[in-house]
Order: structure tokens, then sequence, then C-alpha cells
């Protein structure tokens, strides 16, 4: 069956109440937790294993808006990282060196200022990026993305091939216009990775967990 957007309607406050409002999920291919937590330079002595219960709780108790706190969690050939309150996955200065020779995903949100963010870059090349808050729309014409205010410098403004279709399925009139975080940016993730996330996959696994200072 093809996803569509009301197929991530689970990941909701309702169900995920510290987690849903300030998110970020950043997948990284070919890496194991162990080799992402070195390549974002902590030590893996340093990080413990903790449920998504655990990693939310401690992510909310131990935020101090300078360091960053993260899970990781092998699923297949990919890494998953889950963050709440954080926002390693749209730092360039560090998914733009975590790429190297793969592909990463991410895609954030956060609900007290209204502001989706997706990144997919391969290899230290951004290949597709928006920003919600600058003027994101998710629907196209002539195979361009269509932006609701002028073009920010540094954002994509031509779809590229792999995405065309999946942006066409999120803007059909069949389904309501949905913002990024409502299923959008899962289904763009999805398309690039292969991973549909589930609640079953967030809540059952195990993260292996660390913290990374703000770069400066």
């Amino acid at each position: 069956m093809i996803a569509t957007p009301d197929d991530y309607s689970w990941f909701s406050r309702e169900r995920f109440p510290e987690l849903a409002d300030a998110y970020c999920f950043t997948y990284v291919r070919g890496l194991t937790p162990e080799q992402l937590v070195t390549r974002l330079g902590v030590r893996v002595e340093d990080c413990s294993r903790m449920t998504l219960d655990e990693l939310t709780k401690t992510a909310y108790s131990s935020y101090d808006g300078k360091n960053m706190f993260f899970g990781a969690v092998a699923v297949g050939d990919w890494v998953l990282l889950v963050e709440a309150l954080g926002g390693l996955g749209i730092t360039e200065e560090i998914i733009m060196p975590l790429s190297a020779g793969t592909r990463l995903v991410s895609h954030f949100y956060l609900e007290v200022k209204a502001i989706d963010y997706f990144y997919w870059i391969e290899d230290g090349k951004i290949r597709f990026e928006f920003a919600h808050e600058e003027g994101y729309s998710h629907w196209i014409e002539d195979g361009e993305i269509q932006l609701l205010f002028p073009h920010q410098e540094g954002y994509s403004e031509e779809m590229p091939d792999e995405l065309a279709e999946t942006m066409e399925r999120i803007g059909s009139p069949i389904y309501p216009i949905a913002e990024p975080h409502e299923g959008p940016s899962f289904l763009l993730a999805e398309r690039l990775t292969g991973i549909t996330v589930t609640p079953q996959l967030l809540e059952e696994s195990t993260y292996l967990c660390g913290v990374v200072p703000e770069p400066r």
C-alpha cells in the first residue's frame, strides 16, 4: 500500500506528549549507533541505554539550552537519532560532517514557534531542504516548489526527481492540506530512507543516549 499523510496521524501529543511538540528525527545510512555517537564527538562509554520514556524525561529534566540530549537506535541499514527539545539534526555544523560518505535525512518541529525544518544531505551536499517558517508550501507546479513568500537564499527551488511523486501525493486534493510535521515530513523521510516510523518502533526500541555540547 502507498503511504499517505494520514498514516502518521498517530504521532500526536496525545500519544507522545513529551515528544510530538518538540522533536527532531535524523536518519543516517550505513552507521551503527556507536559509530554515529563517535562522529558526534561523544565517547560511547559515556552513553547509557534508555527507553523512549526515559529518553524524553531526561531530555526535559536536563535541558539547559546549551547541551543537546539524544538517543540513537539501529533500524535496518540506518541509525535513527531521536531528540526531544533538541536540534542536532538541523544544525549544519553537525549534520554536514555527519553525512560524510553517506545519506542523511532529518526533520524537526517546534510547536511553540510553529517551525518545521527538513534536510536531505548526500555526503556533505544539501540536496533538498525547507524551513516552513520561511515560506515552504507542499504543493508543486511544473516540477517546482511553490513558496508562499519570496525565495530564501540557500533553500531548494527545484524539486528533486526522487521526491516529485511523494510531493504530488502530499498535495493531492484527496487528502486535506497538512502541516509538514502532521505527516508530509514523515512521508518524505520514508521515501528517502525506506523507513516507516511506527509507534512500536519508537516505543519498543532501546536507545544509546548521550549529550552533545551546543556548537559555538
